[in-house]
């Protein structure tokens, strides 16, 4: 496959669910990686919580000037399997309640009233909804542009589940599958996220941008 030099827009999601959504532009995994592997057998793979997020990114409008957060949302879980050297399914559970700006980690006071309503009633519920998901339904591989995958499959945020589908870069090498979906927008109100501020202080818009990043490593 030929090589191709790629950029992928790392941004966060408010939410999870899960995964993902930051300012940052990094480039996407290559998409010739996913060729490599010799395994023609199905292989379990776990993901490591550690060296895996779904990063967001929130939009407010105050007249004619744009505001945003980004932060990151932790995974507490998740697996995906391998076979033939290609990824065939996965779940990945996010921790709701590691939910965090980056944008204010140099404000505390500030960090912790955004942290402290996004995880409230008036958001993501994270005392009563801990926990989002995406769940892997087809991997379908893609030879058009920056990506090499398409995933389909089932987010779900606050208990409703809703099909979404990501663009994605997937390489299987040496024991670990790394997965890196595009920025995708989705729509925060579809899962049951609409609070709305008073119109003085802005319009919060429906759109929450999320990416998910995931580092996965054979189980032994």
């Amino acid at each position: 496959m030929m090589k191709r030099k790629l950029f992928l827009l790392v941004i966060p999601t408010f939410f999870a669910i899960a995964t993902t959504i930051s300012c940052k532009k990094d480039k996407p995994l290559s998409s010739e990686s996913n060729e490599v592997t010799t395994s023609k057998e199905r292989s379990q793979f776990v993901v490591d919580t550690l060296n895996s997020k779904v990063e967001w990114k929130g939009y407010k409008i105050f007249k004619s000037e744009n505001t945003s957060h980004f932060g990151t949302i932790k995974f507490e879980s998740g697996d995906v399997t391998v076979k033939e050297g290609k990824l065939e399914s996965g779940k990945f559970v996010a921790d709701m309640t590691s939910l965090t700006s980056e944008d204010l980690k140099n404000d505390t006071e500030q960090l912790e009233k955004l942290n402290g309503h996004l995880k409230s009633g008036d958001f993501f519920e994270v005392e009563k909804f801990p926990t989002a998901s995406y769940e892997i339904t087809k991997v379908t591989p893609s030879a058009e542009g920056d990506y090499n995958t398409i995933l389909d499959g089932n987010l779900t945020v606050k208990g409703i589940t809703k099909p979404v589908q990501f663009k994605a870069n997937i390489s299987v090498k040496e024991g670990t599958v790394s997965i890196a979906t595009e920025p995708k927008d989705i729509k925060r109100e579809e899962f049951g996220v609409k609070f709305q501020a008073p119109a003085e202080n802005g319009v919060i818009k429906d759109e929450v941008t999320l990416q998910i990043n995931v580092k996965a490593l054979e189980k032994k």
